[in-house]
């Protein structure tokens, strides 16, 4: 190889190349965006349709299935599920990962739009949302106020808003939990009746004045005028003022027959900040911009809104990441700081000055190389590209431990530095390429994994790869100029150091007769090695088996659930209770409660639920994390006995969205089956130790009220069935018949709607009358019955099936994977009817594309490094022979998560296929050394004893500086990364000592004499 020496020639230009590559990661570490956790996006989105008044299965028939057979045509789908309720559908499409997010949002839309002229046309929304986990919100004010009405709310919530979105950096700005405003016409039956007229003549008389109908143009002259209509309302006054009808000789105005005024719509949404009430403002950064300079630039704007804030409302901080992003980028740095000291005293120990200050030069200028490359990629600085960087620390100086060592061993009297240091760094140069290459092909595989938990830690392989391909380029250029400068030769007579002394002291006794013993009796050896391995596999069911574990942040979510029907009130009831316990807890700093809806988006993986009645969420944020397993327990056991609600507890979690812990799908065409099916199967979990909090949507019909009209009477009254229809809305809800745009531009629905205080109750039916042709006022009674009506509450689809969803929780010193696994076995062996089946969802789901991406990642690591090693040695025995430290890092890695009380999570399965290929490196080094001593002449058993003995050092010391490297990280006790540095600690440090052992007692048993040139 020609590079070193081309590099130790050229020096000046060596320098000026290394230089500039450095001070440009130095300028993308000052100016990459900061991030808590990695910006990934996924293609998936979300069909909303609303149909008011229609049942579920007419929602069904009418809407999803047409729907669904468009969607159903597009490429590369992964799941579509249906959620049906009263008029509501909700349809979520998922494409494969690696799918184009904006292509796959545009085919749904186009999906969509070719549907749309079979769909009825009384849909009021048919909107095409984009599911984004990047677009959380990095910032949550509220607006607080008991006396302020909500239009001041209001005002001062759009002002702050609208100076946020100038901010640079900000990519969206949103107002949540104030009524809507609205231009409200309250029409008078009785007076309707006294002039002959009906509701739908109001209404059509509103809508047509509201109309915009372009002109056309006209001449004057040289000079073309465009014409006018009446267009839209200017003022409340000219809804007020619109004419009704000219009959009986006189002008019949809306104001005549109705009282117009501004007013809110019923709210859907409510909002308190520690019990008082709300109006909440997000924000939302781009993906680019870095947190810390948003956040700065949005301070002023915040400030200046605080001075303007009237007397009686005050601005509160709700959720802010910035500081969570600085203390947990902070704490990961720190990490990698100490990491760097600890490997530099290593070094120093192991080496002595001058050979430590050339390797540890490598540790800085590879990994701000590494981070250009990472900046460049368009990744962020994260937890996960930071712990890349931990976890590349200890590998990146082993390339430059192995050079400077062998270099050292060419520095004699008489052999100039730059002759030694090429010599030196040639002999092992192939071998550096050759380990560096085997290291990067175990984590490339692991950067191409199309599933969304591959997406969720991708940025951590492609760091590893940039970092160790940096390292290799400056052991193979900067170290061996560094040493032609820095090296020395060592007088024959002066004492090797300390450290070099203790390690020759355990070569030359305790590990030369080991050795020797295991070479004479390899098949005892091997045979003690199997044992050893076969007896940790035994260990691993008592480990367990986890996805991903908590975040570990100070702050959870209380999911409130009430029976379907509940109102909006007794929801709001229940969240009251619920706020008025949680405000006991002294460990509690704040907390927001949403009633109607969920909290506004804060955390990546939790979707927020859609608006309706019967769900509510408190936002709970403590003093420190630890508390949360008192605070919780404590909490679960108060609000158990809570009656009429379900009130759950999600803590954040690492990791791709998942269901729920437990999730089994039931799918079968009839709705009748499925409802019994799924009662059984709710049951069967219920049964199963560990579960809890079991919710099965079926568990109980919806009972609507249903307006059965006398079709007969209505004919004979002359009463048509649309007018019966659009009254009783009218009456109940509210029709919006047109837009009425205020002074300061902004769009209010003006909605037609009968005289009723507070929100409609049953007993406003009685208050509600119809016009007939003729002109008469008559009750509604006289031609309706109301009846109650059981109804589907819900119907879902699981791709384009009928399905119902059962889920559970997991209570605490169970496994997710450990009660499904029981649920699953009972499942098996209920009757099934024919044509009825079940799919095991949530986290069991998550778990197998999860871990079954990073086993096939793992396979296509081993092939391409046994490919890259039958390149190198010509040789199919050998790479085996090199292979053989995996299992022995296995045993390591299953001893070391046993010992801890860790759980086998997917970053301790990253550790495992990191560790692949670190220990084959120290094999590679071995079996390398043992060829090129027998191609010089020596016997088998003198190769491989010389060969051990002589990379006993540089293989013990790339030991110490990796598992130097990830101490600290490891040490921080965090449950998602802790089990990775477990892993590659104990496995590596098992599989040195046994590879030193083991090695060489397979290459003396697989190796020809004669090794191939």
């Amino acid at each position: 190889m020609k590079l070193p020496a081309l590099a130790i020639r050229n020096a000046p230009f060596t320098v000026v190349m290394i230089t500039l590559l450095t001070l440009l990661g130095v300028v993308s570490f000052a100016t990459m965006p900061r991030a808590e956790d990695p910006q990934f996006e996924i293609a998936s989105s979300t069909v909303v349709a609303v149909y008011p008044g229609a049942s579920p299965e007419d929602l069904e028939s009418l809407v999803v299935d047409p729907l669904e057979d468009e969607i159903n045509e597009l490429d590369d789908l992964k799941l579509v599920e249906s959620t049906i309720q009263d008029g509501v559908a909700q349809i979520s499409v998922e494409f494969i990962t690696g799918t184009d997010p904006d292509e796959a949002y545009d085919d749904v839309i186009r999906a969509v739009n070719t549907a749309r002229p079979e769909l009825p046309p009384e849909l009021v929304v048919l909107d095409v949302l984009e599911i984004n986990p990047v677009d959380v919100n990095i910032l949550q004010l509220a607006l607080v106020s008991e006396t302020a009405e909500y239009r001041t709310l209001e005002e001062v919530a759009e002002r702050l808003e609208q100076g946020l979105e100038r901010v640079s950096g900000v990519k969206g700005v949103d107002t949540w939990a104030y009524p809507d405003p609205e231009v409200r016409i309250s029409v008078d039956l009785e007076a309707l009746g006294d002039k002959n007229l009906s509701l739908g003549q109001v209404i059509q008389a509103v809508q047509t004045s509201s109309r915009t109908l372009p002109g056309g143009s006209a001449d004057l002259g040289a000079r073309r005028f465009s014409i006018q209509t009446s267009g839209e309302f200017d003022s409340v006054d000219e809804i007020r003022r619109t004419v009704v009808t000219g009959a009986q000789g006189g002008l019949v105005y809306v104001s005549d027959v109705a009282e117009v005024q501004p007013a809110y719509a019923d709210d859907t949404h409510r909002a308190r900040y520690m019990g008082e009430r709300a109006v909440f403002v997000t924000a939302v950064k781009r993906k680019e911009a870095n947190i810390f300079d948003v956040v700065r630039g949005m301070q002023p704007v915040i400030d200046e809104a605080v001075t303007q804030l009237p007397a009686d409302v005050r601005m509160e901080t709700v959720f802010e990441q910035a500081s969570s992003v600085e203390a947990r980028v902070g704490g990961f740095t720190s990490s990698l700081l100490q990491g760097i000291l600890l490997v530099g005293i290593v070094i120093l120990i192991a080496m002595g000055v001058r050979s430590a200050l050339i390797v540890v030069a490598a540790i800085p200028i590879s990994i701000f190389i590494a981070i250009a490359a990472v900046d460049t990629a368009g990744y962020a600085l994260q937890q996960i590209s930071i712990v890349g960087l931990v976890i590349a620390l200890g590998l990146l100086v082993d390339n430059a431990i192995v050079v400077t060592e062998n270099i050292g061993r060419f520095l004699k009297p008489g052999v100039e530095g730059e002759d030694a240091a090429i010599r030196g760094t040639k002999e092992v140069a192939w071998a550096v390429v050759a380990a560096t290459v085997t290291t990067i092909l175990s984590f490339v595989p692991m950067a191409s994994i199309q599933t969304t938990s591959g997406t969720f830690i991708r940025s951590l392989p492609v760091t590893v790869v940039f970092a160790l391909a940096a390292s290799l380029l400056v052991s193979l250029v900067l170290t061996p100029l560094l040493a032609s400068r820095v090296l020395k030769v060592r007088p024959a007579e002066r004492r090797p150091p300390r450290f070099q002394r203790a390690i020759n002291r355990l070569i030359e006794g305790p590990y030369r007769r080991t050795l020797r013993g295991a070479l004479r009796r390899p098949l005892l050896s091997l045979g003690v090695a199997f044992s050893i391995f076969f007896g940790s596999l035994a260990l691993f069911p008592l480990i367990g088996v986890t996805l991903f574990p908590k975040a570990e942040k100070p702050q959870f979510l209380v999911d409130i659930e009430t029976p379907e029907g509940t109102s909006l009130e007794q929801t709001d009831r229940v969240t009251r209770h619920v706020e008025a316990v949680i405000a006991e807890r002294p460990e509690v700093v704040r907390y927001a409660a949403n009633v109607g809806r969920d909290n506004p988006l804060v955390y990546y993986n939790v979707i927020p639920r859609r608006e309706k009645s019967t769900v509510a969420q408190v936002l709970v944020e403590l003093e420190a994390y630890a508390q949360a397993a008192t605070v919780i327990p404590a909490l679960k056991a108060e609000f158990a006995t809570v009656p009429g609600a379900r009130i759950e507890f999600v803590e954040f979690e690492n990791g791709p969205p998942v269901e729920a812990p437990v999730a089994i799908k039931v799918l079968g065409p009839d709705l009748a089956v499925l409802e019994r099916i799924a009662g059984d199967v709710e049951e069967i979990i219920r049964r199963v130790p560990g579960s809890e909090t079991v919710d099965n949507p079926l568990r109980t019909p919806k009972t609507d009220l249903f307006v059965e009209i006398n079709r007969d009477k209505a004919g004979l009254l002359g009463i048509p069935l649309a007018d019966i229809d659009q009254t009783v809305r009218a009456g109940m809800a509210g029709v919006p018949i047109a837009t009425y745009r205020d002074a300061s531009g902004k769009d209010q629905d003006v909605v037609v709607r009968l005289p009723l205080d507070g929100r409609p109750s049953t007993a406003d039916f009685d208050r509600i009358a119809v016009t007939s042709r003729q002109g008469e006022v008559i009750p509604l009674r006289q031609v309706a019955d109301l009846t109650f009506k059981a109804e589907p509450k819900r119907i879902n689809h699981y791709n384009f099936e009928r399905a119902a969803t059962v889920t559970s929780g997991v209570q605490d010193g169970f496994t997710e994977l450990d009660v499904t696994a029981s649920v699953v076995e009972q499942l098996d062996a209920y009757a099934w009817p024919a044509g009825y089946r079940y799919v095991v969802g949530g986290t069991f789901e998550e778990q197998r594309e999860g871990f079954g991406g990073l086993l096939q990642a793992l396979l296509i690591a081993l092939l391409g490094i046994f490919g890259v090693l039958v390149l190198q040695f010509r040789s199919f025995s050998q790479p085996l022979i090199i292979f053989a430290a995996i299992p022995l890092a296995v045993i390591g890695a299953i001893l070391g998560l046993f010992a801890t009380g860790y759980t086998f999570s997917f970053t301790a399965f990253i550790g495992l296929t990191s560790l692949v290929g670190i220990v084959i490196n120290n094999s590679i080094i071995l079996v390398d050394y043992a060829n090129r001593l027998i191609e010089r002449g020596h016997s088998m058993m003198e190769a491989v004893a010389v060969s051990a003995e002589t990379r006993f050092t540089p293989i013990v010391l790339t030991t110490l500086t990796t598992i130097g490297g990830l101490l600290p990280l490891t040490l921080t006790g965090s449950s998602l990364w802790t089990p990775l540095g477990v892993v590659i600690i104990s496995g590596l440090a098992m599989s040195t000592f046994l590879t030193l052992v083991v090695v060489p007692v397979l290459y003396k048993l697989f190796t020809r004499e004669v090794v191939p040139a």
